[in-house]
């Protein structure tokens, strides 16, 4: 049953929780091959269900009941506007509308699948994630909109490729990066399409991608500069201990050798005695320096 559907308007609910990846296998077809519209006969105070079919034919299944009608329509919300549907127009459109909930969770891949739609409204949710790139498979579309989520990342080059694309907007997410290329239906995108993203840049939004480089460019070069410091420190402790080792066994080595061990002892007696009369000299060259001023 699910698989005939061509329009799902959710929109405006109090649903939560994730979106399930299986309505991504839904085809949403369009029924150009047979159009048929509903509507309600009152006879008696009953009303009936009726349909009418491409050859004009009205009736109820048992076609009991006189041909007068009342024409469905519906309303639903694409390419930023909400208008009303009747008619045979309904059978030329294909559409899913989930805004105005309480969704949480990632876009599912899978809604890239959905290849037969026109127009896709996620907005006024709490999506996270990124935005699939998937969504450059939807050929038909031509209503996107993601706006106000909690949307990450970048927007992904792959959506250029939608060439049906009229209405497209990210607005007010958390978006980042440069935005997609000014080609095809891209270049005709105003810098509404991406308002709310302080992280975003690029030509259209009057923001030079160069000028969020330096903040990574300096957060790198001070990661560079604590490698350094630790590198320094490393091998000042390396080099700390190999001095120390070379010194105690120098010190071994020549206190083991009785001849060195005597010279050592020599030395360190000459010091001793040097700095002994050094001492005494300069205390006397004081003493009698003050007593002739």
């Amino acid at each position: 049953m699910l698989q005939s559907l061509s329009i799902i308007d959710l929109s405006q609910n109090m649903f939560s929780g994730r979106i399930p990846s299986c309505l991504g296998n839904l085809t949403l077809p369009i029924q150009e091959d047979k159009i048929l519209t509903q509507g309600v006969f009152f006879e008696e105070d009953e009303p009936t269900i009726f349909w009418t079919s491409k050859l004009g034919r009205r009736g109820t299944d048992d076609d009991e009941y006189p041909s007068s009608y009342i024409e469905e329509s519906i309303e639903f919300t694409t390419k930023s506007a909400s208008l009303s549907y009747s008619g045979k127009i309904l059978n030329m459109l294909a559409g899913f509308d989930l805004s105005c909930n309480k969704l949480t969770g990632r876009i599912p891949p899978d809604f890239g699948n959905l290849s037969q739609i026109h127009s896709l409204n996620l907005s006024h949710n709490n999506l996270i994630g990124v935005i699939p790139s998937s969504f450059s498979n939807l050929k038909q579309l031509e209503s996107l909109d993601l706006s106000y989520n909690n949307l990450a990342g970048k927007i992904p080059n792959q959506l250029v490729e939608l060439n049906s694309l009229e209405v497209f907007s990210v607005a007010h997410n958390n978006l980042s990066g440069s935005i997609p290329e000014q080609k095809a239906q891209f270049g005709t995108f105003d810098e509404s399409s991406y308002e709310g993203n302080p992280f975003l840049c690029g030509p259209m939004i009057h923001k030079s991608c160069s000028k969020t480089d330096p903040p990574s460019t300096v957060s790198t070069a001070s990661n560079d500069e604590e490698e350094d410091s630790l590198l320094d420190m490393y091998v000042f402790r390396v080099s700390f201990l190999v001095s120390y080792a070379v010194m105690l066994l120098t010190t071994f080595l020549v206190l083991y050798n009785p001849y060195w061990r005597r010279v050592w002892f020599s030395f360190v007696e000459m010091c001793i005695t040097a700095c002994r009369y050094s001492t005494v000299v300069n205390f006397l060259a004081i003493y009698i320096f003050r007593r002739s001023v």
